[in-house]
């Protein structure tokens, strides 16, 4: 169930949950800095950030970090294929908004 064949928009949790696991954190340190990131604005709930988790392991998207067979705590990382589609919607991302600040130019 690869994610290479789906390129819609990510929502805003999952695109920060893929800028977060470009360096591995396990789901509390996930919460913390998304929601310092976006001032709060984007705060996800445990139940949401791990069921993100989860359908992004389906996704082939971000995996466990190896080794961790002892800790209590689960470390997540962000998969080639996640960084893909990551890459994909920063490109999507930034078409937007140079169409809008072009309309926003002619119509100065």
């Amino acid at each position: 169930m690869g994610g290479s064949t789906n390129r819609g928009a990510l929502t805003e949790t999952v695109f920060y949950i893929l800028l977060r696991l470009h360096r591995p954190a396990h789901g509390y340190a996930l919460m913390k800095d998304i929601g310092e990131m976006t001032n709060h604005r984007v705060s996800p709930g445990a139940g949401t950030l791990y069921g993100a988790l989860e359908t992004l392991q389906k996704k082939g998207w971000v995996r466990p970090l190896e080794g961790q067979s002892g800790s209590r705590k689960k470390e997540y990382v962000i998969t080639d294929e996640g960084r893909q589609a990551f890459e994909h919607d920063v490109e999507r991302l930034e078409e937007l908004l140079e169409n809008a600040r072009r309309i926003k130019g002619e119509l100065s």
